[in-house]
């Protein structure tokens, strides 16, 4: 956090948003680790190894705030830089195209 906000970058930690099917409240939150700019979602693990159900975590984080882009990163590694995924939210929804232009 404190890296993202000197190169002047907008970062939130711990970012509650609620769950929707289909519109509907279901009555349920999640949290965001990090969110940048509102625009970038950062999930941040601290895993052996990343697992698939941990990059569904983040796609579904994306789809349901409606965010572009994302990062999968594992604390828990020699090399950070090596265990940095990113995944990035369908560019065809006009919607989230427009936040990447603006």
């Amino acid at each position: 956090m404190i890296e993202l906000k000197k190169r002047g970058l907008k970062a939130e930690s711990k970012v509650v948003f609620q769950v929707l099917y289909k519109g509907i409240e279901l009555g349920l939150q999640q949290r965001l680790d990090i969110l940048v700019n509102d625009l970038v979602v950062l999930e941040l693990k601290s895993v052996e190894l990343l697992l698939p159900v941990h990059h569904k975590q983040l796609i579904s984080y994306l789809k349901l705030t409606q965010k572009p882009l994302g990062f999968l990163v594992n604390l828990n590694s020699d090399s950070i830089a090596k265990s940095i995924v990113r995944i990035a939210n369908d560019k065809t929804n006009t919607e989230l195209r427009n936040k990447l232009e603006n």
